[in-house]
């Protein structure tokens, strides 16, 4: 075997490979002709983020099985490209989520303790003990946004200083929360109920700007705020306007929406922790990170044990270009389902009809997962299951050769939560287009492409009309507008999923949720091809 490690690792890296008997390891500094020419003969290469292994370089790589990333984003690396090629891509998510976890503690009680004021005001020469009385963590209640590995790790350290801990994420199970001493609640409760709030969720159309002018004035007065997950979480004006008020007594942020941060109204604020996006930062994390790619990639050349990979399982050129629109369809389906779904999520169902349940269907399958959980951190094709599993969530299969109507394949997906469940059904036409056939057992053809506004409403006189002159008003163009209905005796509900161009901001989401017989509004983006879960660092 034959391992390029194309960027400096710790020697703990260098070892894990070094151990095996007869494995050529060509480390950075070894590599004299270029890295094209050392990967001629190479089965495994193992980069951190500055190596672009794009499709050039990859076919001067016929022999390579596997990249490792030593760390978590993969935007250097052309997975697609790999993934034609039969190359594994694997990451290592999850390896920084103690260190993440730690700074996290270490700013709330910067925060209870008013350290960087302490440290500022001794290095000044003044002696100032009582204006920097502080406060406990013990006895406080910490709300977390998020309970993914970081989410959970805080939970964890929280609790062994006697704080209450509540969390909001509708993709851990009740069992893995009360495991983990978590109190399951609504973001309306977590909001309201907080002494400290800290932020680890991705990046979703859902949470970005979930730190709002609403949602702060929501919050107890004095409410302490930590964000290291993403700083288009916060909006920041309206959490600057907050920690002037004092409705919100302080803020440590190690993220920001703009990096690196140059100009801030955050810069004067003495009620502010700032820290340049450090929260991954620590040796440790930097030599588990290290160390974890180098086992992955020795156990999938000796035993063919894939682990953290982000691309897909094995399969032929020609199952790839039959399946893939498929895959797309049900990473689709599964993001637009998720967020129609109330209460904690307990089990997926995924049911295959016609040509579908016939194929290798893992991928399309962990795609679905995926698309549920996208707003999870590092949830990938590969581990989409197994990221399921650990939150406790059960996933079913069922598949029948047989279709309803007109699509040679359909996909049904359904979502079970303690507070009932959600179904959706669709197809790909034309070869390439996904479509939504059904939900909730009502009949409504739409596409599952682009930014979705799902509404659900009384069948009553008048409603679509509104929709569109809500909409008309705020200069937002209709793309398609796909209409359903169902009736159960005297009553009628219907739903509508409308495409539309252009951006919805809150003030539109309002005003359709202000019309008397409107019951839902979801706003949904599927502008992406394929839909990622954003990573949390």
């Amino acid at each position: 075997m034959k391992i390029v490690l194309a960027e400096k690792v710790s020697p703990a890296t260098l070892a894990v490979f070094a151990s095996e008997a007869g494995w050529q390891v060509v480390t950075h500094d070894q590599i004299k002709n270029g890295l094209a020419a050392e990967l001629a003969d190479a089965d495994a290469l193992v980069v951190r983020s500055a190596v672009q292994v794009d499709n050039a370089l990859l076919q001067a790589a016929p022999k390579l099985r596997v990249i490792g990333r030593a760390g978590v984003g993969v935007d250097n690396i052309d997975a697609d490209a790999a993934t034609r090629r039969g190359i594994v891509v694997m990451n290592t998510p999850g390896a920084n989520a103690v260190a993440v976890a730690e700074l996290t503690i270490g700013l709330m009680l910067a925060l209870a303790r008013h350290l960087p004021k302490a440290d500022s005001g001794m290095h000044s020469g003044k002696w100032e003990k009582k204006s920097l009385q502080g406060s406990e963590l013990r006895g406080k209640h910490l709300g977390i946004l998020g309970l993914g590995r970081v989410g959970l790790e805080v939970a964890r350290r929280a609790k062994t200083f006697g704080m209450e801990v509540s969390g909001h994420d509708p993709f851990v199970s009740p069992i893995v929360a009360r495991e983990n001493g978590v109190r399951l609640c609504s973001v309306e409760e977590l909001f309201a109920g907080s002494d400290y709030l800290t932020l680890h969720v991705g990046l979703t159309p859902q949470t970005a700007g979930i730190v709002n002018a609403q949602n702060l004035a929501s919050m107890k007065k004095g409410i302490r705020i930590v964000n290291c997950a993403r700083g288009e979480l916060v909006a920041d004006e309206a959490l600057v306007e907050a920690l002037r008020s004092g409705q919100v007594a302080g803020a440590a942020l190690d993220v920001f929406s703009h990096e690196p941060l140059k100009d801030s109204p955050y810069f004067p604020m003495e009620n502010v922790i700032l820290t340049p996006h450090i929260a991954g930062s620590t040796a440790e994390a930097q030599e588990a990170v290290g160390v974890q790619i180098a086992m992955q990639v020795k156990e999938y050349l000796k035993f063919g044990v894939v682990q953290n990979a982000v691309n897909m399982p094995s399969l032929s050129h020609e199952e790839y270009e039959e399946l893939a629109p498929y895959i797309t369809m049900a990473e689709r389906l599964g993001a637009f389902l998720s967020p129609l779904t109330e209460g904690n999520l307990e089990s997926i169902l995924i049911s295959y009809s016609g040509r579908l349940s016939q194929s290798k269907t893992e991928l399309v399958r962990n795609s679905a997962i995926m698309g549920v959980l996208g707003h999870s951190e590092h949830v990938n094709r590969i581990n989409a299951l197994s990221a399921a599993e650990e939150r406790g969530i059960r996933v079913r299969e069922e598949k029948k050769e047989a279709v309803s109507g007109g699509a040679g394949s359909v996909l049904k997906l359904t979502l079970h939560t303690g507070a009932g469940e959600r179904v959706a059904s669709a197809t790909v036409l034309h070869g390439h287009s996904p479509r939504l056939l059904r939900v909730d057992g009502i009949d409504i053809e739409a596409p599952l492409h682009g930014t979705l506004l799902f509404i659900r409403n009384r069948d009553v006189p008048g409603v679509i009309g509104r929709i569109g002159t809500i909409l008309g008003e705020h200069r937002i163009n209709i793309a398609n507008f796909a209409l359903g209905r169902k009736v159960q005796g005297k009553e009628a509900n219907a739903l509508a999923v409308v495409q539309i161009d252009g951006q919805v901001t809150r003030a539109v989401l309002s005003a359709l949720e202000g019309v008397e017989a409107i019951t839902q509004v979801r706003l949904i983006d599927l502008t992406e091809s394929l839909p990622k879960a954003a990573p949390v660092q």
